[in-house]
């Protein structure tokens, strides 16, 4: 099986999804560029070949993390 990243992302209605996928680099510059403008629709497939779309002025952050990461951000990590 082939390495993955899973990338988190925060919606501004207090949810977020979890999505493996395998070029996290090109899948993070999509996900800047939609909350830079605000605006249309991104689609995102994962490391199955599902495909994700989201409301770009619905994203609130994206965290990019290794497949190899256990830890997250706060306290006690």
């Amino acid at each position: 099986m082939a390495d993955t990243t899973k990338i988190r992302i925060g919606l501004t209605a207090a949810r977020e999804i979890e999505v493996d996928v395998a070029d996290a680099k090109a899948v993070s510059e999509q996900l800047e560029q939609a909350m830079t403008s605000g605006e249309g629709v991104v689609w995102i497939e994962d490391s199955s070949g599902n495909r994700h779309a989201l409301a770009a002025a619905c994203i609130a952050f994206f965290e990019v993390r290794s497949g190899s990461s256990n830890g997250g951000i706060g306290f006690g990590s």
